[in-house]
């Protein structure tokens, strides 16, 4: 059974919530504040966590409860649910690692889609590494059975999101991936401007492995391409 954590300071929202995910067969624990939430999280890892960005007398607590989790994890699905809905804080909560950010004007029914879509996209194959399921360019490998990246031979820590971005964007170097063609390899629906800030904090990981790195190339107008 998958384990969801729930963090809203708001009884009756996350009352609602939890009750909804129970009956869709998910384990569910719910926390009111962010030192709570995270002391839970050092103790055992979520399967997926839902969070408010407003927290009891923390305006910021879920961005920085994020950023904790993340910290921990880099696969772990993290949505933010979140009553703002400005575009500064929905780029601020996928900086900061989340793979999806929705406000609460959502439908349960698609909230439970989405949630089914980020576990779909976070099951890793147990069986070994086959050689068909690697991709190898140059200084890159990727492990799609592992859903696991390389830059000579260093682990790259991705987010989901991101891992499916790369994939998408190395099966086929040289070729230009749209914006849309991102979305639909990473199985997410934003703006443009949120896959433009993931393309930024997949560089900024690669930059940290190996300042030289320059091989997601940006074709103005028209999206992004893995150098040749």
């Amino acid at each position: 059974m998958k384990r969801i954590a729930i963090v809203e300071d708001e009884v009756a929202i996350r009352e609602n919530y939890t009750d909804v995910l129970v009956k869709h067969g998910y384990s569910v624990q719910g926390y009111d504040n962010r030192p709570d939430a995270l002391t839970a999280f050092q103790e055992r890892l979520p399967d997926l966590a839902i969070i408010d960005i407003g927290l009891q007398d923390e305006i910021d607590g879920g961005f920085s409860l994020c950023q904790s989790l993340r910290a921990m994890s880099s696969t772990v699905p993290i949505i933010f649910l979140t009553a703002r809905d400005s575009d500064f804080d929905t780029v601020c909560g996928l900086r900061m690692g989340a793979d999806d950010y929705l406000t609460k004007d959502i439908s349960l029914p698609h909230l439970i889609a989405r949630i089914a879509a980020l576990f779909r996209r976070s099951e890793v194959m147990a069986s070994p590494t086959e050689q068909e399921s690697l991709i190898e360019r140059d200084s890159l490998t990727i492990d799609q059975n592992r859903m696991q990246v390389f830059w000579k031979h260093q682990p790259i820590e991705l987010t989901v999101t991101e891992f499916w971005m790369i994939y998408a964007l190395a099966k086929r170097p040289g070729h230009v991936k749209s914006r849309d063609d991102l979305m639909q390899a990473a199985q997410v629906v934003v703006d443009d401007s949120t896959i433009t800030s993931h393309v930024k904090r997949i560089r900024k990981k690669f930059i940290q492995c190996d300042n030289e790195f320059d091989c997601i190339h940006t074709v103005y107008g028209m999206g992004y391409r893995w150098g040749v």
